[in-house]
């Protein structure tokens, strides 16, 4: 990114005009998030492991500039330090705020949008999602949530998280006859929300929190190394 900027909801984002895809990353209050890891860290275990994992899902977008959404000025600092384009919409939970990040794409003429969450610690390079011209589905390790959602800007997809939502995801891709597929990849597939999700590999070493890291997840080198099946 040349620059960077911060846009009310409804904005444009002129500091990515020179790329025809842009990740979006909703982040929520750090001191707010991960509540359901309230048995296993603390307060500010929880902000810090936060942190970090945002951290990361930025590193991931590179090469494509990334688009923070968020309503927290912490966050809004940090994504600035960090080289992201804030797009500030305060109040809209996280399903208005993910379509006014890809509404505010869509006003600035970049065609594809990569939605990747932002508890991802074991998050690599997102780009190649946008090749495929359709709408790609990552599911989390269980298949119920919606890790990353890559889509054309142009569709008036509707956005649906929560528990189950890859399976709305899914249907929603049918109801707009849109070439789909499914991704299933060892590391954007594993995200945070348990107790539990917090043994994922290096956890330990990367930021010093007391879950022990399982065995490395086999490598993704490709795309098409990850299992992908198209959706009529």
């Amino acid at each position: 990114m040349a620059h960077r900027a911060d846009h009310d909801c409804g904005g444009t984002l002129r500091a990515v005009t020179s790329t025809s895809a842009a990740v979006v990353v909703p982040v929520k209050a750090f001191t707010e998030a991960k509540v359901r890891l309230a048995s296993a860290l603390d307060p500010g275990e929880r902000a810090d492991l936060a942190r970090h994992m945002a951290e990361i899902v930025l590193l991931a977008a590179d090469p494509l500039p990334a688009v923070v959404v968020c309503d927290d000025d912490e966050v809004r600092a940090w994504a600035e330090r960090s080289g992201a384009t804030v797009v500030w919409c305060p109040g809209r939970g996280l399903n208005g705020a993910v379509a006014d990040g890809v509404a505010a794409l869509r006003a600035d003429g970049i065609a594809h949008a990569i939605v990747a969450h932002a508890d991802l610690p074991l998050a690599t390079r997102l780009d190649w999602l946008a090749e495929f011209p359709g709408v790609s589905l990552v599911p989390d390790r269980r298949f119920d949530g919606t890790n990353v959602l890559a889509l054309p800007t142009a569709v008036d997809f509707t956005f649906a998280y929560g528990g189950g939502s890859f399976g709305r995801h899914r249907a929603e891709a049918v109801r707009l006859g849109l070439p789909a597929r499914i991704v299933q990849d060892p590391h954007l597939g594993w995200d945070v929300d348990l107790p539990a999700d917090l043994a994922y590999p290096g956890a330990r070493s990367a930021w010093g929190g007391p879950a022990g890291g399982a065995d490395e997840p086999a490598p993704v080198v490709a795309p098409t190394g990850a299992i992908a099946n198209r959706l009529s």
